[in-house]
């Protein structure tokens, strides 16, 4: 046993698994066993793993400028030419980037420049953060508030209140509609409970709404038709920023560019990460509006220095290693390669509607879930996550590796360059795991009649 603190794992069950390398979509365990990487990582391995090509742009940029920081005034050619590449693909306007580690860094770093931008323009009582339930944003202090998952708050001790962060209803129709609603009504009722949410606070108080356009870690939660323009529209009424979280639907995940291009939301503001560099390097990026850049430069000046960074700030083998994934990204038209699987997966997966173990099938393009519950015409959930666990070791035991979260969701995220016949052998692996699940919950008495 290591001496490593796991990061999001039971602290009494780890080292279940080891992976010692990958290739294309599959990782190999420290015993030679195959596995096909349903999850792309964390949702991260776009591009698969062991490109030659990245990771040759690596070794060529180590050989030029290892390193060096971005502060007081110094730059280098990596960061300009991604930062540049990057405001000329996302949907806001004069968009400006700051670059991190990873999409919590980066969600936290906009939650700073929120408050400094609206110091800046003389309205330091706009602080307030609108986020939803079940959704997930990350686990710095600030990003951990503003993930709406409970494991990511118990005994941490979260300031909610100083960072100014509400709540408002998941967009999970299977869950949390009304009896006889249709999915239209339930987009207008979260939008009403928004608007009086914002009322209550006072539209005066608050900053932005932040939300994924697909929620990934809560359990792959995909809006309903109408839902964000509806949402939109309340916050444009009531002068609050859009802040898109991009972290996992960026980048082709979706079948279209970024997530926000799938659902319809007009961002302020974004947060980029994971697949910028197909997990290649860590890198993130947070986008703010031209006009919310240039409120900040003369505050900056006369403080004498905008007072954030971090030492790794457009580090020079992260910014050249996404500038490469993306050239491969646009090169090799991968993001119609995504809608185009994307399709096949869905179509495949909705094979799964009619098993007795499956609630709801749901996603869009290279990223779905199957929801697993109790009794599919009462959609009753699991007491416990015994059932989605069982069902995650029972895939791994296929040569798979999916992830069970959101109560009993099983997520599925694969790299953009799976084909469709790996898709197949995909949905072969998950359907023989649900089998075995289903036997084990049988036997446990764990479905209800």
């Amino acid at each position: 046993m290591s001496r490593i603190i796991y990061p999001t794992t039971n602290l009494t069950a780890i080292e279940q698994l080891v992976i010692e390398r990958g290739e294309g979509v599959y990782v190999y365990d420290n015993q030679g066993k195959q596995y096909l990487e349903g999850l792309a990582g964390l949702w991260c391995t776009a591009l698969g793993y062991g490109n030659e090509e990245i990771i040759e742009t690596a070794a060529e940029q180590m050989r030029s400028l290892t390193y060096s920081h971005m502060f007081g005034g110094k730059s280098h050619p990596a960061a300009m030419a991604l930062a540049d590449k990057l405001g000329s693909m996302v949907p806001v306007d004069g968009a400006k980037v700051f670059f991190g580690n990873s999409g919590s860094d980066a969600n936290d770093s906009l939650v700073k420049m929120l408050r400094y931008y609206f110091n800046a323009i003389g309205k330091p009582e706009k602080y307030k953060i609108i986020a939803r339930e079940r959704a997930y944003h990350g686990v710095t202090v600030a990003a951990a508030a503003l993930t709406g998952l409970k494991p990511n708050h118990t005994h941490f001790d979260l300031p909610f209140e100083a960072l100014g962060v509400l709540r408002t209803g998941s967009p999970h129709y299977y869950r949390d509609a009304l009896p006889g609603e249709s999915e239209e009504d339930f987009a207008s009722r979260r939008a009403a409970e928004l608007e009086e949410l914002i009322l209550a606070e006072g539209p005066e108080t608050i900053a932005a709404f932040i939300a994924e356009p697909i929620s990934g870690a809560g359990g792959v939660i995909v809006p309903p038709a109408t839902y964000f323009e509806k949402m939109q529209a309340v916050l444009t009424r009531y002068d609050i920023l859009m802040w898109d979280d991009e972290v996992i639907c960026g980048f082709g995940r979706t079948g279209h560019d970024f997530g926000a291009s799938a659902v319809g939301i007009q961002p302020q503001m974004m947060t980029l990460a994971k697949a910028l560099s197909s997990a290649y390097m860590p890198i993130s990026a947070a986008v703010i509006t031209g006009d919310m850049y240039e409120a900040m430069v003369q505050p900056s000046a006369e403080v004498g220095v905008f007072g954030h960074g971090y030492t790794y700030s457009g580090h020079p083998v992260g910014c050249a290693v996404a500038s490469k994934v993306i050239e491969i990204y646009e090169r090799e038209r991968l993001f119609e390669h995504a809608a185009k699987v994307g399709d096949y997966l869905q179509a495949r997966l909705r094979e799964f509607a009619s098993h007795a173990l499956v609630g709801e099938v749901r996603g869009m393009g290279l990223i779905g879930a199957v929801e697993l519950v109790a009794n599919k015409d009462s959609k009753q959930a699991y007491a416990n996550n015994a059932v989605g666990s069982f069902c995650q070791q029972s895939c791994e035991d296929h040569g798979l590796i999916i992830r069970a979260m959101g109560g009993n969701s099983i997520a599925l995220c694969p790299p953009l360059i799976i084909t469709e016949a790996q898709v197949d052998e995909l949905v072969t692996k998950l359907g023989k795991a649900l089998d075995a699940t289903l036997d084990f919950a049988t036997a446990e008495q764990l479905q209800v009649a």
